[in-house]
């Protein structure tokens, strides 16, 4: 189960593409699917991740995501969440 007190939104890489916001139903879905081409990233701190976390996400660092961090396949979905409204 999936809980969020915020929208969650896809982090676009392009400047052109708006962000697109997800309601958890949406991000629930996709993961389900487990086709390999969404990736979800917990971008709360460090001991917050440790007590809970979307099952499958991985943490990152809010104001940086390293590259080696993201897939290698430019079509894949991001999906970054936080407890902070964006």
């Amino acid at each position: 189960m999936l809980v969020a007190a915020v929208p969650l939104a896809l982090w676009a890489c392009s400047k052109s593409t708006p962000l697109k916001e997800l309601t958890v139903d949406d991000v629930q879905a996709r993961i389900a699917k487990k086709d390999g081409s969404t990736y979800v990233y917990d971008c709360n701190d460090a001991a917050m991740f440790k007590d809970a976390h979307v099952p499958g996400a991985k943490w990152v660092e809010h104001s940086t995501v390293p590259a080696s961090e993201l897939p290698v396949d430019k079509s894949a979905t991001l999906i970054f969440y936080c407890s902070h409204e964006l």
